[in-house]
């Protein structure tokens, strides 16, 4: 499965990873993607961010799981702050991070009331990333090791993904 074609001919192509209150997983996946990008040198070429589909932690910190996780990996979520998608953001690419948040972002595309919007973008995170149909765990509430596995996985993935952004951030614009 390729990715989407940029939807802008300038500026960079633009990832958001979504999970439900975006502060577990989705910015587990930001913070590795963000780091795994600016080590392959495409960091002005590619940028990533997170959302939730659910208000419930905007403007919250990333759940202290995962910003732990992040930190026994050498990553540093302290700067995280949660906020919901909005579909008006337009990126190039929106990585659910399990089923369900899939359904409700693409439902959100279809409510588009000018139609304006492909909700084509909006994949599955596992899928994308070559992890198959597997969804990332939601380890709210959850124990340490709930959340050393969201972060093996999204390791685990991320080398597929950024090949992926390389490729398609590098391509030639019209």
């Amino acid at each position: 499965m390729s990715l989407p074609p940029p939807l802008r001919p300038e500026g960079p192509y633009h990832v958001c990873f979504v999970c439900l209150g975006n502060i577990c997983r989705s910015p587990v996946a930001e913070v590795v993607a963000r780091a795994q990008i600016d080590k392959a040198g495409l960091a002005a070429r590619v940028t990533v961010d997170s959302a939730g589909t659910g208000d419930w932690h905007v403007g919250h910190r990333m759940n202290s799981g995962s910003r732990a996780v992040l930190a026994s990996g050498g990553y540093d979520g302290d700067a995280h702050l949660a906020r919901q998608f909005d579909r008006s953001w337009d990126p190039d690419l929106v990585l659910a991070m399990d089923k369900s948040n899939l359904k409700n972002l693409r439902a959100l595309y279809r409510a588009d009331p000018g139609g304006q919007r492909d909700g084509s973008r909006v994949r599955l995170f596992g899928e994308v990333a070559g992890l198959g149909d597997a969804e990332v765990p939601d380890p709210y509430g959850g124990g340490p090791g709930d959340f050393a596995e969201v972060l093996r996985m999204v390791e685990s993935a991320m080398p597929s993904l950024v090949s992926q952004l390389a490729a398609v951030a590098t391509q030639p614009r019209e």
